[in-house]
């Protein structure tokens, strides 16, 4: 198996709005225009966790896939995600600990431009790695 993969994904206001209502963060900087010209992003933003959660997909469903436990991630959030704009969510392994089936993963979420929106690194266990 590659040691590497990426997906490219984009959220909608709709989904920025769903994610709002199942977590109860309704922070105007998501939800209202016209509060979110008022701050340094000038328009609304992506919840942070919600930009971050393709990772789980990624691990859950692509990456390695099935069977995958997603034990630990850390993540700084580096610029503000905006809706309809193509990301790009890069996982890498950087190191096998195979007594134990886990992988330390790099994780990175960047905009088109290549800049890194959310940088961090995942722990994951699967028997892949054992």
């Amino acid at each position: 198996m590659e040691n590497k993969f990426s997906l490219e994904f984009s959220f909608s206001q709709e989904d920025v709005n769903a994610f709002a209502a199942v977590t109860g963060d309704n922070n105007p900087i998501h939800l209202d225009e016209a509060y979110a010209a008022q701050t340094i992003f000038k328009r609304r933003i992506v919840h942070g966790m919600l930009g971050a959660s393709v990772l789980s997909k990624i691990f859950g469903t692509r990456y390695p896939g099935e069977g995958t436990i997603y034990l630990k991630q850390n993540l700084t959030f580096l610029s503000p995600m905006y809706t309809d704009i193509v990301y790009t969510a890069f996982v890498e392994v950087v190191e096998v600990i195979s007594e134990k089936a886990r992988a330390r993963v790099r994780t990175h979420i960047s905009d088109a431009s290549g800049t890194i929106v959310i940088d961090g690194e995942a722990l994951i266990k699967n028997k892949i790695y054992g």
